[in-house]
């Protein structure tokens, strides 16, 4: 991909999935990470890729609504699932996510091994096609997002576990089919990691900042040297995250870490 005006047509709806994903991301990842259940994020994503997979295996058209309903349910099962693994097994909760994800992620290959289009199918799942995302996905991706910040942020004190849960895999879902696997796991837990020391109230706009510099920084890189981009804004999301902790570090503005106990 060379800079000319087919590289901005192709980048600027790339970019609007990728701000589209870190607005419901980035608040769901650091309540993710507060919880202590990192993995959840790739096996609910894992889980709604079994979900199109298994769409793909009927024949349904891609991006059609059936797939759609395949992805949510499929999700949604998993997410109910983790809610009631967390409340009766909840010192192996992680543990049991991790299994879940393996799971999901073998029957997907099952399911895929005859498909004579099925590595490429895969690929796409887990690395995304973010550059090729139509205006349909986006405006979809647009309502979910602003119902899923809707609610979390109008009752989240009230949300208990299983309207996070179900919450959560409401958000994933779109973002799997958008991004892919990688992405979504990256976008949830990079920025969250990389803000958890810094002042409380720069912690949300913090994770936003390091989000849309590593996906603008990542879709030009790819479209310069014409690159995967899922897997440089990847790369970039972590170089962001380290970059800005070294520069608030220098300036004194962390906060100290508290031992483990």
């Amino acid at each position: 991909m060379h800079w000319d005006s087919v590289s901005w047509i192709i980048i600027g709806p790339a970019a609007i999935a990728g701000l589209l994903v870190l607005a419901t991301h980035v608040p769901l990842g650091q309540q993710v990470l507060k919880r202590g259940i990192v993995f959840i994020d790739l096996a609910v994503a894992q889980i709604a890729a079994l979900g199109v997979i298994t769409a793909d295996a009927f024949g349904w058209e891609p991006q059609g609504l059936k797939v759609q309903v395949a992805a949510v349910s499929a999700a949604m099962l998993g997410a109910l699932l983790l809610t009631w693994t967390e409340k009766k097994w909840p010192e192996v909760q992680e543990a049991l996510i991790g299994v879940l994800f393996v799971l999901a992620a073998s029957a997907g290959i099952l399911m895929l091994s005859n498909n004579p289009h099925g590595g490429e199918h895969l690929k796409d799942l887990l690395a995304g096609q973010i550059l090729w995302v139509s205006p349909t996905q986006l405006w979809a991706a647009a309502g979910l997002g602003v119902f899923v910040l809707s609610v979390w942020f109008g009752f989240r004190e009230r949300m208990g576990r299983v309207g996070f849960y179900v919450l959560f895999a409401l958000a994933v879902t779109l973002s799997v089919q958008l991004v892919g696997v990688y992405l979504v796991f990256s976008s949830l837990i990079v920025p969250a990691i990389a803000v958890r020391l810094w002042p409380a109230r720069a912690q949300l706009w913090g994770g936003y900042a390091i989000g849309a510099v590593a996906y603008a920084v990542g879709l030009l890189a790819s479209a310069l040297f014409d690159l995967p981009a899922g897997a440089l804004i990847v790369l970039c999301l972590a170089a962001a995250g380290l970059l800005a902790n070294l520069l608030l570090r220098a300036c004194g503005m962390l906060k100290t870490p508290q031992p483990a106990v």
